[in-house]
């Protein structure tokens, strides 16, 4: 079984802690990154974590995840959740399990944010639990493909 997470995320990530604290916390992208290797390990897997602002790049990863036949993905793609279809269309040629997660509660936002591309391709989706969200999502795709928590 492949042993490593793809944790990717998008756009303005990279701005976690100091961009709008009210909605996304205070923790960087730095203490996000140590909170998925720390989740990931729990369950007996690495996390490759992973942030940019530009499209094509989160999909190269995406084809780099398929290629290197990677565990799974869990993906904040920010605001290309609701615009890139092919960022969807990345993930769906990989057949890799995919959690999709966003730290706030998109449904609770502005309307545009209640459509998904990302979801399409995805086993589930994870908001509103903020940073620690992606510990979950590692959590649920841990149980998705099998891992099993370290004592």
């Amino acid at each position: 079984m492949a042993k490593t997470i793809y944790v990717l995320n998008g756009p303005n990530l990279n701005l976690l802690g100091s961009r709008e604290p009210e909605k996304y916390g205070r923790a960087t992208l730095q203490d996000l990154d140590a909170l998925c290797r720390k989740a990931a390990q729990k369950h007996g897997f690495t996390a490759e974590c992973r942030q940019s602002n530009r499209e094509g790049e989160l999909i190269d990863w995406i084809h780099e995840a398929g290629a290197k036949k990677a565990a799974g993905i869990v993906i904040n793609a920010a605001g290309y959740t609701h615009s890139s279809v092919s960022i969807m269309d990345a993930l769906l040629a990989v057949n890799l399990p995919v959690v999709e997660v966003h730290i706030t509660n998109r449904h609770a936002r502005e309307a545009f944010r209640h459509h998904s591309f990302i979801a399409m391709a995805a086993k589930a989706s994870i908001g509103g639990f903020g940073v620690e969200g992606y510990a979950l999502a590692i959590t649920g795709l841990a149980a998705l493909i099998g891992g099993k928590a370290k004592k």
